[in-house]
Parts: C-alpha cells; structure tokens; sequence
C-alpha cells in the first residue's frame, strides 16, 4: 500500500526480531505510516532516535544494556515531546506506573499488538493517552493498596536475591531487628503469607526484577 510523505514515522525498539518484523508487517499495511528505523537494544534505540526523529516510538521494557524505562528517560530529556508506546509482556501494577511516570504515552501488552496496536499509534500520535483494558485493570486493582517505601523495596529486592536478613542489614547498612520490621510491614502491605510469598507477589506486580 502506498504511504503519504506525511504518514506517522515509528521506530521499533525490541531485541526480538521477530516481534519487530511482525510490527512491520502490521504497520506495512497502512498508509498512513511507515517503520523508519529499528532497535535491538537501549543504547541502539538512543542512536536511532537521534538519527531519525520519529513521530513515535515502540518501546520493549526489557533489553541488553539498558532497559526501557531508563531509555524512555533518557529520550525524553533530550526530547521531551517523544511520543512513546510501551510494548511489553509484563502486566504488573508498579511496573505499569513506572512507565507511565517516566512519561509513556501509551502501554500494550505484546498479546495484543494485531488487536490493538495500530489504533494506538493514532491514538498517541494524535496526542492522546492510551493503555489497553488489561493495563487499566491492573492498575486499578491495586489503586488503593499502601505503596511500599523505598527502603522495603530495598529489603525485598534483596531477599529476592537470596540474602538472609542479616546479610540485609550489612547491605543497607541497618540493624537485623530493623530489617524484620521491614519485613513485617512488606508482609502486610502485599497481604503474602510469608518471604517467599512476598517475593513472589513483588515480581509479578512489577515492584521488583530478577
């Protein structure tokens, strides 16, 4: 199909090469926009963006060298009217809220990419926010739920890692009591039986990476 020298121009950034080959299957088939470059990587992506100036760009979370929130950063400082869709097949709340914060315009599952995809482009293009039914259901699943602080995430971060809770304490530089107490708390607030309960929890909702 023919494509107008004003249709969206979109960069593709995902180290999968088959997600991206089948993003540009997808898009092909439109002519009001076209794929100007792609990405396998953070640092690639940065490149890329600077080369190209894309009206939007589709952006995978996890990646060598940098993952995409921290990429999202550091293109929208440099240009901060980036327009951003979030790919990725990670659904939980906190990690959804994160990149939403770091100034995502939209957020899809990969899941949905044929159902969904090119209407978000539009969508994001044209200015608007978009995130798909399942993003906003799990976010407002846990919309009331007590945000853990940045120390408990700390603490759980490194007792996902293996760290009984004295080794904790020297990490972060804390009394083992104090570590408890965090454990405690972080307990509570996940409303999870036990450590590994929690961490199980914290790497599903996103609070937390392995």
């Amino acid at each position: 199909m023919s494509q107008s020298s004003d249709s969206i121009r979109i960069l593709t950034v995902d180290d999968h090469p088959l997600l991206r080959d089948g993003i540009t299957a997808l898009v092909s088939s439109q002519s009001d926009m076209r794929i100007v470059a792609e990405a396998s990587s953070g640092r690639e992506a940065i490149d890329r963006f600077r080369e190209h100036r894309p009206d939007v760009t589709l952006m995978d979370l996890r990646m060598p060298d940098l993952d995409g929130i921290d990429t999202m950063t550091e293109i929208l400082h440099e240009y901060p009217d980036a327009r951003i869709i979030v790919l990725t097949t990670y659904s939980g709340d906190a990690l959804i809220l994160r990149a939403l914060k770091a100034g995502a315009q939209g957020y899809l599952l990969k899941g949905l990419l044929r159902k969904e995809l090119l209407d978000t482009i539009r969508s994001v293009h044209a200015g608007r926010k978009r995130i798909s039914s399942e993003v906003a259901q799990q976010v407002a699943n846990h919309a009331v739920d007590s945000l853990l602080t940045l120390r408990e995430v700390d603490v759980l971060q490194l007792i996902a890692e293996g760290n009984a809770n004295k080794l904790v304490a020297d990490r972060l530089e804390i009394t083992e009591d104090t570590v408890k107490a965090h454990v405690r708390n972080i307990l509570s607030k996940l409303g999870a039986n036990d450590r590994t309960h929690a961490v199980t929890i914290a790497l599903k909702r996103g609070i937390i990476d392995l």
